[in-house]
């Protein structure tokens, strides 16, 4: 009885030591670890760094600490241990030389609904499927050939904008600048892919679809205590993926009902195929030539119409509210269009090559105003070295798309001042090369709709301005502008 007593005492006290020395040894690990990680603000216990970013503008409070603690700085929010790259030559080591070791995505828990963290291009992981979106939309929906093909059906969807425009005009109305080019843009997209219009002028649709995208990309940019600690997920403490379970719902839905008409009319006898989008990725369904299927033809078309929409309508607004407040700049591109293609003549996309001011204006929007500040979330897969700091496996990895656009050191004449001139005889451009302006990301993850939204955002803008003669409401300065909507009064040439 003694000797049981002995063997079980000799145990437990076997495996406290053994846990002692796996406490010690973490702990030391820790401190070796901890020694190679960046510098960062000190964190509180629990909280971390969260207390930090408070406030609605996350990515200017990480600016202002990147500019005490460096362009690549560690925090630790709630219990994700984050790294932040607030500099070019940071952002290309991130995006370029370890763009592989930081592909993956860290999912926030807002989209974790209806299977769009397993499905939605955005948030797959590096693999087989994410290459058979990616290959979709290369070859099928944002290939040159397709978009040229293509360009016509957008040149009618901007006559109807700026008929639109003149018909406010004619009765003395400010026009919704941002409502106006989010239906102009939704069209247009919808054309491309469904060949029909999703929000008819005569139908509240674009105002519905648009209030929801807002609502996605709000609920989709909160700060989400379930992100920072993982007991909190099926909690869901603030409401958020309740609310994006509706709101993504709404669009599934939306996107359900078209499939559903396409392949009703497809099994009709006298059915022509339009050959757009959507037939093309329905072939690819029923062929079988891709695991592709239609759970996936959904939230692909939910990723481009959220994402798309939203990014080039609120780059315009940016644009036109910049231009109302810098009327000098207005006038400099409104006489680079007179000159070139004749004033109120309808712009043609070909014609961007000739319109260096133009494009200009368009690179210093987005630099000022990236459409995703912190671009979208990433992943260290494996531990990294870093111009000497370790950026540990699992780390959330975030790069400051609005800290580098605005960078001292590389903007070096007023970095917050809208000024096109400092792009001409530049060569930098938004395509991901040069990185010191990443608006729309860079490496294997950046926007696959980057060759249609710069068709969009010149022939738009430039269509506007050439059109018509703009002002503020009266009343209104660039001081009291209302930056979450435009509103301003056209006059035609």
């Amino acid at each position: 009885m003694e000797f049981f007593i002995t063997c079980i005492l000799f145990l437990l006290f076997t495996l406290a030591l053994v846990k002692a020395f796996q406490m010690i040894a973490r702990v030391l690990g820790n401190r070796i670890s901890s020694a190679r990680l960046p510098p960062g603000p000190v964190a509180l216990p629990v909280v971390g760094n969260l207390l930090d970013l408070l406030g609605d503008k996350p990515f200017k409070c990480l600016a202002k600490l990147a500019n005490i603690h460096g362009p690549i700085m560690n925090l630790k929010l709630g219990q994700v241990t984050t790294v932040v790259f607030s500099s070019a030559s940071m952002a290309k080591e991130a995006l370029q030389k370890y763009d592989l070791a930081f592909a993956d995505r860290t999912v926030i828990e807002a989209v974790r609904v209806h299977g769009h963290e397993n499905t939605g291009l955005p948030w797959l992981p590096v693999s087989t499927e994410w290459r058979i979106h990616r290959k979709i939309c290369r070859l099928y929906i944002f290939a040159s050939k397709r978009l040229d093909a293509n360009q016509e059906l957008r040149q009618k969807k901007v006559r109807e904008l700026l008929a639109f425009v003149k018909e406010n005009c004619l009765a003395c109305k400010p026009v919704d600048i941002g409502q106006a080019v989010f239906r102009t843009t939704i069209n247009s997209l919808s054309n491309t892919i469904f060949s029909v219009d999703l929000a008819d002028s005569n139908s509240d649709t674009a105002r519905e679809f648009k209030e929801i995208t807002k609502k996605i990309m709000e609920e989709a940019s909160k700060p989400n205590l379930a992100d920072y600690f993982p007991l909190l997920r099926k909690l869901d403490p603030q409401g958020i993926r309740r609310r994006m379970t509706v709101h993504l719902g709404k669009i599934l839905e939306l996107f359900d009902q078209i499939i559903n008409e396409r392949l009703k009319l497809r099994e009709m006898n006298s059915f022509i195929s339009s050959n757009d989008v959507l037939d093309t990725l329905l072939d690819i369904c029923e062929d079988g030539s891709e695991d592709f299927d239609r759970s996936h033809i959904k939230h692909l078309f939910l990723a481009l119409f959220v994402a798309g929409t939203d990014t080039t309508s609120s780059t315009i607004e940016s644009a036109m509210k910049e231009l109302l407040s810098n009327p000098k700049t207005l006038s400099k591109a409104q006489a680079e269009l007179e000159q070139t293609i004749g004033r109120g003549n309808q712009l043609q996309e070909s014609d961007t090559a000739r319109l260096p001011y133009l494009q200009a204006i368009i690179k210093e929007t987005l630099r000022l105003h990236p459409p995703g500040p912190l671009l979208l979330p990433r992943k260290a897969a494996e531990d990294v070295e870093i111009a000497g700091y370790m950026v540990p496996k699992d780390a959330l990895v975030l790069v400051n798309a609005w800290a580098i656009g605005r960078d001292l050191n590389v903007w070096k004449e007023d970095p917050n001042s809208f000024v096109p001139e400092r792009f001409l005889g530049s060569e930098i451009d938004i395509r991901g090369q040069h990185f010191e302006l990443i608006p729309l990301g860079a490496g294997r993850r950046m926007c696959p709709g980057l060759p249609l939204a710069t068709r969009l955002l010149h022939l738009v803008l430039g269509s506007l301005i050439n059109s018509f003669d703009w002002k503020l409401e009266d009343g209104v300065t660039p001081e009291s502008m209302n930056m979450e909507s435009l509103r301003a009064i056209a006059s035609p040439i």
